[in-house]
């Protein structure tokens, strides 16, 4: 049995990963073709390269209206304006989640209601939605997590039921499916990212998939500092400037191309993952949904057993780093996350509803437990880089199973270190 790499032992891995974003020669002559054509900027809106940037965003995505914007945050509080959703309403969103979805409603002036995600797929838990729904409730926003969708035939029966706007945050569902249907196309809204993370990126930028032309029109005014956007060009909204750059949607175009060979490679190298890994003890995957008929691996999310190797997810994934592995834990619990911080706000909502926000008399079980306990969450250039990458992690997750009796006292070894990875893991956590 080989030693770990922290404790002095070769580790499984010396080579780095497959670097992201991937470009070459097409994204410079895309940009440079933009730059010589002296339209750089987004006014008049939407110039040409959006313009057909959002029409082939659609077309990917198997339908929705595709309004581009700046970012996959201003996108949800595009949303929730154009649907009239704002001050003192109540828009519910999962506990386990990057920051900004629970951010959005408040720069839409309306109460973020946080609720626990299933256990099964760590996205928002329909019953918890039907639990937190009062007089005041007005929308939710699912998030399709980690290579996971929301379960879209309960949410969109709740909110049907309750006369609610559904919001999908698709930030990392590019190329998802359920029941064949496109993410982002399922409820009035799909939101994306279009982050330098992302599997489909543009550096920053975000695409807001509207099912309807009206509420796609008042999205498209409401980024374009409310100049009218309807046939008659009468109706003008209370705008700002949130419109997207041509040099950002030349770089698009080209994302666009590759896109599906990308996601192709990524999906078998999961495949062969999920068989590889379901040997080992103590270590589980998110089961698939059968109506998923299509995942996106922006994302991956193994669970280990922290009973059986007596140990938080923390410390595996620190020992894990040390052997060449990029895994981290993860998102915390919205409650307890470091970047949602309302009462720092000076944003009106957390002022006048303060019992929206006493998170310390909160609690998410199971957002709580993926985060603190049992989650591993690993990025989308592991699945790029072949079987041989896929094996190193496989090798990892072995190696650690079989010293799984010295992780215990790792734990407390290096427990300063090991908090200051998490922590600023936490803290660099993208959408």
């Amino acid at each position: 049995m080989s030693a770990l790499a922290v404790l002095g032992g070769d580790p499984i891995r010396t080579e780095s990963y497959p670097r992201w974003p991937v470009f070459d020669q097409a994204e410079i002559q895309a940009v440079t073709e933009t730059v010589l054509s002296g339209r750089w900027g987004g006014s008049p809106y939407p110039g040409p390269n959006t313009a057909k940037f959002a029409a082939k965003f659609s077309e990917m995505q198997g339908g929705g209206i595709a309004v581009p914007m700046m970012n996959g945050t201003i996108t949800m509080e595009v949303a929730l304006r154009a649907a009239g959703i704002g001050w003192g309403d109540e828009v519910i969103v999962p506990a386990y989640t990057f920051q900004a979805t629970a951010a959005a409603p408040m720069a839409a002036g309306a109460i973020p209601v946080l609720v626990d995600v299933s256990p099964d797929s760590y996205c928002i838990d329909p019953a918890a939605v039907v639990n937190a729904i009062t007089e005041r409730t007005k929308a939710i926003i699912v998030v399709h997590l980690a290579a996971q969708m929301a379960d879209m035939d309960a949410i969109m029966d709740i909110a049907r039921a309750h006369n609610l706007v559904v919001i999908e945050d698709a930030a990392h569902a590019h190329g998802a499916r359920w029941r064949d249907m496109g993410a982002g196309t399922i409820g009035d809204f799909g939101s994306f990212s279009l982050h330098s993370a992302k599997i489909l990126t543009t550096g920053e930028g975000g695409v807001l998939l509207c099912k309807d032309q009206h509420m796609a029109e008042l999205a498209a005014s409401i980024i374009d500092c409310g100049r009218p956007k309807d046939t008659d060009k009468q109706n003008f909204t209370m705008g700002v400037n949130y419109r997207w750059s041509e040099l950002h949607a030349a770089l698009g175009l080209v994302a666009l191309e590759r896109f599906p060979g990308q996601m192709a490679q990524r999906a078998e190298m999961a495949d062969y993952l999920e068989e590889c890994v379901s040997e080992i003890l103590g270590i589980s995957m998110l089961p698939r949904d059968p109506r998923q008929t299509r995942r996106s691996q922006y994302r991956y999310i193994l669970k280990i057993d922290p009973d059986y190797y007596q140990c938080n997810n923390d410390t595996f994934c620190y020992v894990m780093v040390k052997e060449g592995l990029p895994v981290d834990t993860g998102y915390p619990a919205m409650h307890r996350y470091d970047l949602f911080q309302p009462q720092l706000s000076h944003l009106p909502v957390p002022v006048a509803f303060p019992e929206y926000f006493k998170f310390d008399e909160m609690s998410f079980p199971i957002a709580e437990a993926a985060s603190e306990c049992e989650s591993v969450w690993m990025g989308e250039s592991i699945f790029r880089s072949g079987k041989h990458g896929v094996d190193g992690l496989v090798a990892g997750l072995q190696k650690l199973h079989d010293n799984r009796e010295k992780l215990p006292q790792l734990a407390e070894q290096f427990a300063e270190e090991i908090e200051i990875h998490d922590q600023l893991s936490k803290m660099r956590k993208r959408r």
